[in-house]
């Protein structure tokens, strides 16, 4: 890792939010594309998911996200339940932020049926939460973002099949509008 990265990845636990936000933004766009960096950064963004500060839980959350297409030793197997528990973050802003990156993931053929069941899952279990409409919006938007990159026809199946799950028809025609 050259030194600007290192610099940024220092402070992307910075207590000068201003800083911080500097260095999430310029590793954000770093992971993009594949980085052969990934795993000098890997458990510290892991350990990062249990953060006192729920900004920092964000932040190691979405950069995971963006690192799984730099994983060839499939470490992302091992870590992706306790990124997934970030989706249900006591913050709710933490946990969207989560939930809205964790579609990258899936991006890895060999984590893709993973990412999908766990979507389905939180989906279809989330109705007791507060947010559940948002939740569930954004994880047909998920799913809608996987699928356009991948093209794969058993994703749009299985999001239209849990959007058909939605009884008020209000909720159904907004998820459905995510497809059209």
């Amino acid at each position: 890792m050259d030194s600007k990265t290192q610099k940024h990845v220092d402070n992307l636990r910075s207590e000068d939010r201003e800083l911080q936000n500097r260095a999430f933004s310029y590793i954000l766009k770093e992971t993009e594309k594949p980085v052969d960096w990934a795993y000098e950064i890997w458990d510290q963004l892991v350990e990062g998911l249990l953060h006192r500060d729920n900004h920092v839980r964000a932040i190691s959350a979405q950069i995971l996200a963006n690192l799984a297409k730099s994983d060839p030793k499939n470490q992302m197997q091992k870590d992706f339940p306790a990124l997934m528990a970030v989706t249900k973050d006591e913050k709710f802003v933490t946990a969207r932020h989560t939930l809205q990156s964790i579609w990258k993931v899936g991006m890895e053929t060999k984590m893709q049926k993973t990412v999908v069941e766990a979507l389905a899952n939180r989906f279809k279990d989330c109705v007791t939460e507060k947010n559940w409409t948002l939740i569930r919006y954004d994880i047909i938007q998920d799913l809608r973002n996987l699928y356009d990159e991948v093209r794969d026809e058993r994703i749009k199946q299985n999001a239209l099949e849990l959007i058909e799950t939605e009884e008020d028809a209000k909720y159904k025609k907004k998820y459905a509008s995510v497809w059209k």
